[in-house]
């Protein structure tokens, strides 16, 4: 279920107007070869979360936003737009169901080049069909 919902999230993050005109790059993995600003997801891991009759994981995901600039609302105004949109993730996923997501912590930092980078972590409770 980890590995459906990563695509999932990477679809559902691609399908919205205002980070696709805003992103260089959705992708799974970080892009070699891409300009800022892009999004990734950095990592995953999950656990048993199944119930008597159900197989079930707990997910949890890492998002990373890279993109350059000396005013820190840019990036916030991109994170807010992508939590906006996880937040918004319908529950019936094909081949499981998200029970619950819940916003675990974030971390920004500015970096050399007059670039930042912004680690958004989630917990996604799934269960199979």
């Amino acid at each position: 279920m980890e590995i459906a919902l990563r695509a999932a999230l990477i679809d559902w993050l691609k399908a919205d107007a205002t980070l696709a005109a805003a992103l260089n790059a959705i992708v799974e993995e970080a892009p070699t070869r891409t300009a800022l600003p892009w999004l990734a997801i950095a990592a995953s891991a999950s656990a048993d979360w199944s119930a008597k009759d159900r197989q079930g994981r707990e997910v949890r995901l890492a998002l990373e936003l890279h993109c350059r600039g000396d005013d820190p609302a840019t990036a916030g105004t991109l994170v807010a737009t992508l939590e906006a949109r996880l937040a918004a993730l319908p529950a019936v996923q094909p081949g499981f169901q998200v029970v619950t997501s819940q916003f675990l912590r974030a971390r920004a930092e500015q970096r050399p080049a007059n670039t930042r980078a912004v680690l958004v972590e989630y917990r996604f409770r799934l269960l199979a069909d």
